[in-house]
């Protein structure tokens, strides 16, 4: 639950400003997310520079909660991919969200505590709609 929260509030500390979370899952051994980056100075910030700012901080932060130093925590992979319409981005909303329920984890995607699902259900995206 700690590497979980930590990984979560790392997701949000930009949120509105770098970029626009959108969707999220946190998993035993992945995370999933959906975002807009937003303009800042003019430019749009760069996925890379928030994919390395996320998975940077975290990183360091998880091996200080797991007690380890200069161990990889993230693998390198990551995939991008540029949603191009509202049926295309409502369907990988809906399978970042229901990721939990389909590894048996939850019975519903809100009921999992490290997501968008459980966020605009009782949390920091409260009353947000899609």
């Amino acid at each position: 639950e700690r590497l979980a929260a930590l990984v979560t509030d790392a997701l949000f500390h930009f949120h509105g400003n770098r970029y626009d979370l959108v969707a999220f899952v946190v998993m035993a051994n992945h995370v999933h997310a959906l975002l807009t980056p937003r303009q800042v100075d003019g430019k749009y910030v760069l996925m890379r520079t928030i994919t390395q700012g996320i998975k940077g901080y975290t990183a360091r932060e998880a091996n200080l909660l797991l007690g380890r130093t200069g161990q990889p925590f993230w693998q390198q992979e990551s995939y991008d991919h540029w949603a191009r319409s509202t049926p295309e981005i409502l369907r990988i909303v809906a399978y970042i969200e229901n990721n939990p329920v389909k590894a048996g984890l939850a019975a519903r995607p809100e009921d999992w505590r490290w997501s968008s699902a459980w966020e605009r259900a009782y949390g920091r995206l409260l009353g947000q709609e899609l």
